[in-house]
C-alpha cells in the first residue's frame, strides 16, 4: 500500500511538473502596448452587490485608462449599503459611466449571470469587458487587453488577475487558483485545441468581441451555472471561437477576501460545482491528501522507525517537488513564493472549505452568497 501511495503521487507530480514548465514557456502575459485601433469602443461592465466598501476605487481605476474609448455601466443589483452613491461619488460625475438598476431575478437564473446579461443588452461598445467591483486597474490595462485582443484574432480574453493577499487565510488559499491553472491546465492545450474540457477562465476579468458574445447568447448560454466564467470559456470553445487566456502581470489586480470567514465562504460557494459534485470533490481531496500529505506522513513514520521504502528519499523528493510546484506557481503569479514551506496547510484549509461546501448544499441546498442562495 505504502509503495502504490508513493507510485501515484509521483505519477501526479511528474504530470505538474512538466504542465507548469511548459506554461513557464508558452502561458501569455498582458504587455502594456497601444492596441493597433484606437478607436474601438469598449464597454466596461461591473455587476455589483454591496460594495460600498471597494466600488470607489474601482471606478477612479477604470475612467482614469489611458484608453479612453470606453464606457463604464455598473449595474447595481439590489444593493442595501449605499453601492450605487459610492459609485457616483468617485465617478466625479464622468458621463462616460452610468448607473443601471437591476431588474428582478427570472427563474432559472443565478443573480451575477443575470446581472452581467442586463449589461451585456445595455452596452454599446465593440469589446465587452466583464469585471468585478473590487478589481483595481493600472492605466495601461484596457490598452494591454486591447492589444492582446486585436495581436492575436481573440473571440473571449481570460485575464488571471494578480491576487493581493495580506492576511494568512488569504495568503494560504487565495494562490491555489494560480496554482491550479498553471499546474493541471497546459495553455496550449486551451489555445490550440477545440476541447472544451481545456478552458479557464477568472469572472474578476473577461472580455469579449461583441459578435462572439451575442452569437453565445451572452450569459444565457450559463444562466445557472455558478461557475460562469469557466462555463462562457467552454462555451466559446464549443462554438468554435477562439479563447485566450494572459496574466494580468500586475496590470490588474484584486484582493478577493479580507479573513477566513470570507475566504471560506468565497470557495464555498463554487467548490462543488468545480469538482463536479461531492463525488468529484471528495475525490480530489483524497488526491490532493494522496500528493501533498501523505509524504510527509510517511517521511514521519520512516523517523519513527517504521518501513518505508527508500526511507527517507522517495519521501522527501515527493515533498520537494510539491512545494517546488507551488513555488513555482507563486513566481510566476506576483505571490509570495515562501508560502509554498505551508502547502499541507493550505491543503487541510481547503478540505475544510469542501466540507463546508457540502454542508451547504445538504443544509440548504446550494451555496450562499450575499444574504442570499447563490443558485436559483
Amino acid at each position: 500500500m505504502t509503495v502504490l501511495l508513493l507510485t501515484f503521487a509521483s505519477a501526479a507530480l511528474s504530470g505538474m511538473i512538466l504542465i507548469l514548465l511548459s506554461n513557464l514557456l508558452s502561458f501569455p502575459s498582458l504587455k502594456p502596448k497601444p492596441p493597433p485601433c484606437s478607436a474601438t469602443k469598449v464597454s466596461v461592465l461591473v455587476p455589483a452587490r454591496n460594495e460600498a466598501e471597494v466600488i470607489g476605487r474601482s471606478v477612479q481605476s477604470l475612467l482614469s485608462q489611458s484608453y479612453f474609448q470606453l464606457e463604464l455601466l455598473v449595474l447595481d443589483d439590489d444593493s442595501d449599503d449605499g453601492t450605487d452613491e459610492a459609485a457616483l461619488e468617485a465617478s466625479q460625475n464622468d458621463d462616460r459611466m452610468r448607473i443601471i438598476r437591476g431588474k428582478p431575478i427570472p427563474s432559472g437564473w443565478i443573480a451575477k449571470n443575470w446581472a452581467c446579461q442586463q449589461l451585456g443588452e445595455q452596452a454599446g461598445g465593440e469589446i465587452l469587458v466583464f469585471t468585478d467591483a473590487d478589481v483595481h486597474w493600472h492605466p495601461e490595462a484596457l490598452n494591454a487587453m486591447l492589444y492582446e485582443i486585436e495581436c492575436n484574432g481573440t473571440d473571449m480574453l481570460a485575464v488571471m488577475a494578480t491576487q493581493r493577499t495580506k492576511s494568512w487565510p488569504e495568503r494560504l488559499c487565495v494562490p491555489l487558483m494560480a496554482f491550479a491553472v498553471h499546474a493541471y491546465l497546459p495553455a496550449v492545450g486551451v489555445h490550440r485545441t477545440g476541447f472544451s474540457l481545456l478552458a479557464a477562465a477568472n469572472g474578476q476579468c473577461i472580455a469579449f468581441r461583441r459578435a462572439a458574445y451575442d452569437s453565445l447568447g451572452g450569459h444565457a448560454c450559463v444562466r445557472d451555472n455558478i461557475l460562469d466564467d469557466i462555463g462562457l470559456a467552454r462555451c466559446v470553445k464549443k462554438a468554435g471561437l477562439r479563447l485566450r487566456m494572459a496574466e494580468a502581470e500586475g496590470l490588474v489586480t484584486c484582493r478577493m477576501y479580507r479573513d477566513w470567514r470570507t475566504v471560506r465562504d468565497g470557495y464555498a460557494k463554487n467548490i462543488l460545482a468545480g469538482y463536479g459534485g461531492t463525488a468529484g470533490l471528495i475525490a480530489g481531496a483524497v488526491f490532493h491528501w494522496v500528493v501533498f500529505i501523505v509524504p510527509w506522513g510517511l517521511l514521519g513514520l520512516g523517523i519513527a522507525g517504521q518501513p518505508v521504502p527508500w526511507h527517507p528519499y522517495w519521501a522527501l523528493l515527493l515533498i520537494c517537488a510539491g512545494l517546488s510546484v507551488r513555488a513555482l506557481s507563486a513566481w510566476r503569479t506576483g505571490q509570495r513564493v515562501v508560502d509554498a514551506l505551508l502547502l499541507p496547510i493550505s491543503v487541510l484549509l481547503m478540505t475544510f472549505i469542501a466540507g463546508q461546501s457540502m454542508w451547504w448544499h445538504w443544509r440548504h441546498g446550494g451555496p450562499l452568497w450575499k444574504g442570499r442562495r447563490a443558485v436559483a
